[in-house]
């Protein structure tokens, strides 16, 4: 799948919800779905900065796909990066680098956020994108 099929998929997921609560408890269930980080990777290399709480992300190449494994500290940004995970994982670092994040915008994800839970989404979209510059980089 592309990354637009799944961030269309995500957002159809989530209109299904009448309400945030349910959002936000289906966004925990993804964060406990979460193939997560090995332990090795829990560094501080590995941490997102600008995020309120801990967040490990750890990119390798397989092949010519960018494969992403996280974790979180805290519940709700557990499931944020769930979903970056889901959407960016297993596609090419171009693809990565080229895609829209439009879909966070129409989940209502931002808008239902902390000042401070946004500025770390940025911070996770951000960094997904930096290790897709650095494999592109390795590929050419």
């Amino acid at each position: 799948m592309t990354i637009q099929e799944i961030q269309n998929d995500i957002v159809d997921e989530f209109s299904i919800f009448d309400d945030w609560l349910q959002r936000y408890e289906y966004m925990i269930e993804l964060g406990k779905s979460l193939p997560l980080i090995d332990e090795d990777y829990k560094t501080e290399d590995n941490i997102i900065k600008g995020c309120q709480s801990k967040v490990w992300v750890h990119a390798e190449l397989e092949g010519d796909k960018l494969v992403f494994t996280a974790d979180s500290d805290a519940i709700i940004t557990k499931g944020i990066i769930a979903i970056l995970v889901r959407a960016f994982s297993n596609q090419s670092p171009k693809d990565i680098i080229e895609a829209n994040t439009d879909f966070i915008d129409e989940i209502g994800l931002k808008e239902h956020l902390s000042p401070n839970r946004a500025n770390g989404l940025v911070s996770m979209i951000k960094q997904l994108k930096l290790y897709a510059v650095a494999y592109q980089t390795q590929l050419n």
